[in-house]
């Protein structure tokens, strides 16, 4: 047991990865107000000024405007607040599924909301009712049928455990910390080390490693503070413990640091690209950018120069040497181009200033004025504008004569477009 002063919780912190809904984003022109209505997954978002509801793309009021604010829509389901200590959640149909009664809401996990009023956390089910009572300091959400909670032991006392859809503890309230289940693993902390409970609550890592991270695609690291090992769920080291940074595993490599140095292991343990490089990124098309001193350059999943180690990064625009629309976005000598995935020069070096591809455009600068190019290296809306932005969703944010407006994929202006010309059709 440990004195509420000294305790630190942070049941929530890391969750089992989800899968993250595609959202689908239409833009649509109302002469009426003479403005562009967006709806995001077929559903607008209404104001009269003050307050919020929502309507669809037909016209149809889902919700009226009663709420002072909103969230969007996440799936099915969406939070709403009469001010800013009301919170509710109303369905696609306008229906509030929970009344605005709670402080905060989180959205469904295996048909359960987290829910939080004065202070103390609790679930309702589908239909708004309580059926785990707010009763505890701190809850996660439900993942693998169980969810972390901070439960008093005494009025002096608190420690964590976990519960299931009925609220029924699991496990002994033993630990300082845990965190969610995740493919069949769950750390937890005694006193100040963490090891890995299973779902029957037994300890299948002692609790002897100072920092661990969660389990995912089949491994996870853990050891003190400098020195991490590669852990596979028979629960033995696939590595020595000398690592002492590791982030997301993309393309079946998983990025690590050592001696101050960065490199690559693959799920099995062996470091297929060896911990020489000075800065490394995320993979990504098989692709990640480089650092050896002041150069960068881009290598494949075996290890494989594919751009040479001798491009710069003076040009402060983003995402350089990381493919998007199979081109990646390089620097030498001051001017910007962009190479393809064996590293061939596809579109040369023109530019003073550029972005990623995004939406199969790239927003890039010449002469000191922002265009868009294809990935032919055509310029597509020609170059007009002090300021240009990526594409998200089909549209894009442009600064001409010091107004910010919204252009369309086609170039066609959509947003606070008084007095602009149509950009495809504009000549020097």
């Amino acid at each position: 047991m440990t004195h509420l002063r000294t305790l630190l919780v942070a049941l929530a912190a890391l969750l089992c990865p989800l899968a993250a809904a595609a959202q689908t984003v239409e833009y649509v022109d109302d002469e009426a107000c003479g403005c562009e209505l967006v709806f995001i997954d077929g559903i607008q978002t209404t104001t009269d000024g003050t307050l919020y509801g929502f309507r669809r793309a037909d016209g149809t009021t889902i919700a009226p405007n009663r709420y002072a604010y909103v969230d969007h829509f996440h799936g099915d389901y969406c939070k709403v607040y009469l001010d800013r200590s009301h919170c509710g959640m109303i369905d696609r149909e306008g229906n509030e599924i929970v009344p605005c009664l709670y402080s905060d809401l989180d959205y469904p996990a295996e048909g359960r909301i987290l829910a939080i009023s004065e202070g103390r956390m609790g679930h309702l089910n589908m239909r708004g009712e309580v059926v785990i009572p707010l009763q505890y300091r701190q809850a996660g959400n439900f993942s693998e049928g169980l969810a972390p909670v901070l439960i008093d032991l005494d009025s002096f006392s608190i420690a964590c455990t976990f519960i299931d859809t009925n609220g029924q503890q699991v496990f002994p309230p033993i630990y300082q910390n845990v965190m969610p289940f995740c493919e069949g693993y769950a750390p937890v902390r005694r006193y100040d080390r963490w090891g890995l409970i299973d779902h029957t609550g037994r300890e299948v890592l002692p609790t002897r490693y100072e920092e661990m991270t969660t389990p995912q695609n089949g491994h996870f690291f853990t050891g003190d503070s400098a020195h991490w090992a590669l852990f596979d769920y028979s629960m033995q080291p696939l590595t020595p413990f000398v690592y002492d940074w590791t982030a997301a595993e993309a393309d079946r490599r998983i990025p690590v640091r050592r001696n101050g140095k960065y490199g690559f292991l693959d799920p099995s343990g062996h470091e297929v690209i060896p911990c020489i490089y000075d800065l490394t990124g995320i993979f990504r098309l098989g692709r990640t950018m480089v650092k050896l001193a002041d150069h960068y350059g881009i290598i494949d999943t075996t290890g494989r120069i594919i751009l040479p180690i001798d491009y710069d990064d003076r040009t402060p625009t983003g995402m350089k040497y990381m493919y998007y629309d199979s081109l990646a976005l390089v620097e030498k000598d001051g001017k910007l181009g962009f190479v393809d995935l064996e590293g061939h020069l596809s579109i040369p070096f023109y530019f003073e200033g550029a972005y990623h591809f995004s939406e199969g455009l790239a927003c890039v600068k010449h002469k000191g004025a922002w265009g868009y190019i294809d990935t032919h290296g055509e310029v597509y809306i020609p170059f007009a504008f002090q300021y240009a932005s990526p594409y998200e969703w089909g549209r894009a944010e442009v600064v001409y004569d010091g107004n910010v407006s919204h252009i369309d994929r086609r170039g066609k202006c959509v947003k606070n477009c008084k007095g602009i010309i149509a950009w495809r059709d504009y000549t020097e």
